[in-house]
């Protein structure tokens, strides 16, 4: 009852009016969390001292269990809260770990003491770590709330049954990642650039109230939203329907017609429309098989259920090769934040004689990038495939994932190429041994590569962001966007064990090493480069399978207006 209000006249909200508080929000949690990480390679190696390798594998672990909380959110905001009240205090727990390595950067007795020149530097040592690890532990529970909720939340202010409002879904998600790169790229330039210049006090301390403001533009929009219930936990019905296809086992689906639907049971759960059956993953069609002891005015769910719920199951499973595939191209991605900002570090970033740029900001080139195409692809691309596609978002999610996937691979394939152009010039100048100086090449010749890494994630991170909220249960938004974090935790998992990998079988007697802890000029970076080249090549031929065979879940939606409720027409997801 309480969900069919939502979409009575008079109770309508969401829409474009809540637009501007979603997006301030996410303008300053992201101004908050960026400014928070972006440069954080540089205060574990310069504040705390830590080895190279060491504190690449720390950021990529904080990075890799802030995108793998969210599950944990998403089951909670979809089985309990609700997305509103999840986000809200899963950003009061971040406020909290912010606030604490703000203080730790600012009371001296909280980091080792400072060294100069090339004198041993003293390591943190137990407890100033343990209060990093704290503060990264509380922002990684707090990233697990708000980064599944906030974007389905603002997609869930458009009525999809609406068709005034169904194409402005995926419109949403172009300019809430826009709104996005425009915050984080105010984060890799003018956070940075205090964090390296005026101190780390200031350089996390802004951070820290950007995302106090964050919060109360947040909850000032709470009369505006339009909240959608939670329906109870949606792992326990995706259990319940693999629980009863094993139970009858043993019978055989003759007909789907005669499968079991159940309209009043499932209205919580299909407020856009109900999935119709589809032919892939036949085994977990005989959960919906009714038999002699099954009572189907009041099922027992661990023995029977709707073809709406067990078409559920299948479009999770559906999803899972599609999900695994993103993988590799966060590998690639989270490079940027170690082993390129170290590159940085060692090459001219004078822009003037006065002005020098940090090497954190050489992201902003990532992020311009990725603004301007996703400006350009939802102002002219869009239109332009359109006449060629009839699709009203030009192409489909998985067309747009696969360019994605062909422009990260030439990002890290040119990525290899300027490391020996950087290494040429160190051996050119002598300064091959001198871990401290700075290379005569300009920093300029890694623009390229993180650009393409930019115009890559335009494309493949969006596209995965619309897919899985696309074609997940209507009752799983929450979790289903957790997946496309859940790939980016992967991704970095992945990027710290190939580091240690690499780091481990490629070390020589005479102390030689792919990836060395502290002078990068002696190591072979473009080797390990090429090395995840190679890996995404084999990755995009297994996205190509993959997609391929991949089948749209659809959808029998719930028609409004005059026509009969009879005539309810079959809609394809991918062609909304």
């Amino acid at each position: 009852m309480e969900d069919n209000k939502i979409n009575l006249p008079k109770k309508q909200k969401g829409g474009l009016v809540t637009m501007p508080f979603i997006f301030a929000n996410e303008a300053c949690e992201k101004l908050a969390v960026v400014g928070f990480t972006a440069n954080m390679i540089s205060y574990l190696t310069t504040q705390l001292h830590m080895p190279l390798t060491k504190a690449a594998n720390t950021l990529t672990n904080f990075n890799g269990t802030a995108s793998l909380t969210p599950l944990l959110g998403a089951f909670i905001a979809d089985a309990f809260t609700g997305r509103f009240w999840t986000v809200t205090i899963a950003s009061i727990i971040y406020q909290v770990g912010m606030t604490t390595l703000t203080i730790s950067a600012i009371v001296p007795r909280l980091r080792p003491p400072p060294c100069d020149g090339d004198q041993v530097c003293k390591e943190a040592n137990t407890g100033q770590v343990a209060v990093l690890y704290t503060s990264l532990l509380l922002g990684a529970l707090g990233a697990g709330g708000i980064r599944p909720c906030v974007a389905a939340f603002g997609a869930d202010q458009f009525d999809e049954a609406d068709p005034k409002q169904a194409n402005r879904t995926w419109k949403y998600f172009n300019w809430y990642y826009f709104c996005m790169g425009a915050s984080i790229l105010v984060a890799v330039t003018v956070i940075v650039y205090i964090q390296d210049n005026v101190g780390w006090g200031w350089g996390l301390g802004i951070p820290t109230l950007a995302m106090f403001l964050s919060i109360i533009a947040f909850v000032i929009g709470y009369p505006l939203y339009r909240h959608l219930n939670p329906a109870g936990s949606p792992f326990t019905r995706l259990l319940q329907v693999a629980v009863a296809a094993f139970r009858k086992r043993k019978l055989a689906v003759t007909d789907p017609e005669v499968l079991y639907r159940n309209e009043e049971l499932d209205a919580s759960i299909s407020l856009r429309g109900k999935l119709v059956h589809t032919k892939q993953l036949k085994f977990l069609d005989k959960a919906a098989m009714v038999t002699e002891e099954d009572n189907v005015k009041s099922p027992n769910l661990w023995r029977l259920n709707t073809v709406h719920r067990v078409e559920d199951l299948k479009s999770v499973i559906r999803m899972g090769p599609i999900w695994a595939a993103g993988i590799l191209l966060i590998t690639a991605y989270a490079q940027q934040n170690t082993f390129s900002l170290q590159q940085a570090k060692t090459m001219d970033r004078h822009l003037t004689k006065s002005f020098e740029i940090p090497a954190g900001s050489m992201f902003v080139f990532t992020m311009v990038s990725m603004l301007f195409t996703i400006a350009i692809y939802d102002r002219i691309f869009i239109h332009v495939a359109r006449r060629f596609t009839g699709l009203d978002r030009g192409i489909t999610f998985l067309q747009r994932m696969g360019i994605g996937f062909v422009i990260s691979i030439i990002a890290t394939l040119v990525s290899g190429f300027v490391e020996v152009k950087r290494k040429q010039a160190a051996l050119a100048h002598g300064l091959q041994d001198k871990v401290h100086s700075i290379i005569p090449i300009s920093v300029f010749w890694l623009v390229p590569q993180y650009s393409l890494h930019g115009i890559a994630e335009a494309f493949m991170s969006i596209g995965q962001l619309e897919f899985f909220y696309d074609q997940s249960p209507e009752s799983m938004r929450s979790t289903a966007t957790a997946l496309f974090w859940t790939a980016i935790s992967v991704g970095n998992y992945v990027s710290t064990f190939l580091v240690s990998l690499v780091h481990k079988f490629s070390a020589g007697q005479d102390g030689s090493n792919w990836l060395p802890n502290n002078n990068l000029n002696k190591g072979k970076l473009e080797y390990f480069y090429w090395l995840i080249t190679c890996l995404q090549v084999f990755n995009l031929i297994y996205y190509l399978f993959c997609a391929k065979k991949y089948t749209y879940k659809p959808i029998q939606i719930h028609n409004t207006g005059s026509e009969s409720e009879e005539d309810g027409s079959v809609e394809l997801a991918s062609k909304v």
